[in-house]
């Protein structure tokens, strides 16, 4: 099993950052309407992302700024993945006892 989830978190790592810089720079469709109906300004967020726009901070070209954040997307969705995991299992066992 632990082979299996290798390979998935590596072949999600690899299409990640080398996918990610083709995604489509148009905005979402929440977005999208905010703008077409003009109250996008109005807009605020009560939190900010990790990654603005997708983007990496510091790094200068944006195809690998976006692949970078890509790549980090799929650590962070697997590490809260995986210690979710391991409460639900711990939490399984101490039922059978």
């Amino acid at each position: 099993m632990k082979k299996i989830i290798a390979i998935g978190l590596i072949v999600s790592l690899v299409l990640a950052i080398l996918l990610s810089p083709f995604a489509s720079s148009s905005p979402d469709g929440l977005e999208k309407v905010g703008e077409d109906k003009g109250f996008i300004e109005k807009a605020h967020s009560l939190l900010t992302g990790l990654l603005p726009d997708y983007l990496f901070p510091g790094v200068s070209n944006e195809k690998i700024a976006t692949a970078i954040a890509g790549g980090l997307g799929v650590l962070i969705v697997f590490g809260i993945t995986y210690l979710l995991m391991l409460m639900i299992r711990k939490k399984d066992k101490s039922k059978q006892i």
